[in-house]
């Protein structure tokens, strides 16, 4: 069972929260907070597995709290969320130790399993945000790919340099399944295809190397 502190200074958005985890099987919802300064108290007391941040609260914001609590305790994992999504608020959550960060208008689905996915130890970014991440740090004129990822680029089929691209643009597997009138599960087999030949293990990775090879572009 992973446990779960929420942190919300609205009351309604909780109760949503609340209703939503519960109802999972594996996920329990242990305590609520208000404010930063309740979070970072319920954390020390009642020792989550996982904390939904919301960045924006009065008193202590959801930043501060976030970095109070990894700092104290290291084994918490923490999912910011925030109705903005600048790049700034997510640096500053990332930087504070935050283990992930979506907004809050991502879907039910994706809400469960960014809990799951911080609490296995990984990392959650909403796609759309991690591009636009990558895209302000990374230029592909500046940092050629390594050369056993060159090697892997290379190797791609057609079909897995397009999900590629896709990816880099912040296209969901969902979303890309979609598009190409196929299944997710198709997308899914090809996605870890060319994660293995490029050598990487994460979304945030296989973006990277796209930026680099110049199959994609900031701002593109």
């Amino acid at each position: 069972m992973i446990r779960v502190l929420l942190a919300d200074d609205h009351g309604l958005v909780r109760t949503g929260f609340r209703l939503m985890l519960d109802a999972q099987p594996d996920l329990s919802v242990v305590g609520e907070a208000g404010d930063g300064a309740e979070a970072v108290d319920l954390a020390r007391r009642l020792r989550p597995d996982v904390v939904l941040m919301d960045l924006h609260m009065p008193n202590l914001d959801g930043v501060r709290a976030t970095e109070l609590i990894t700092v104290a305790l290291p084994e918490v994992r923490v999912l910011a969320l925030s109705t903005f999504d600048l790049d700034e608020n997510v640096v500053a959550a990332l930087r504070a130790g935050a283990d992930g960060f979506l907004p809050k208008d991502v879907s039910p689905e994706e809400l469960i399993e960014g809990v799951r996915v911080v609490h296995r130890g990984e990392s959650a970014v909403a796609p759309r945000l991690l591009t636009r991440l990558i895209g302000t740090f990374v230029r592909a004129s500046r940092t050629p790919p390594a050369p056993t990822r060159q090697a892997g680029l290379a190797g791609l089929t057609e079909r897995e340099r397009e999900i590629l691209v896709l990816i880099a643009r912040g296209r969901s597997n969902a979303e890309i399944a979609a598009g190409l009138a196929v299944s997710p599960s198709t997308v899914k087999n090809h996605v870890t295809s060319l994660f293995a030949k490029l050598g990487v293990r994460d979304r945030a990775q296989a973006v990277i190397v796209a930026y680099e090879a110049g199959l994609v572009r900031p701002g593109e």
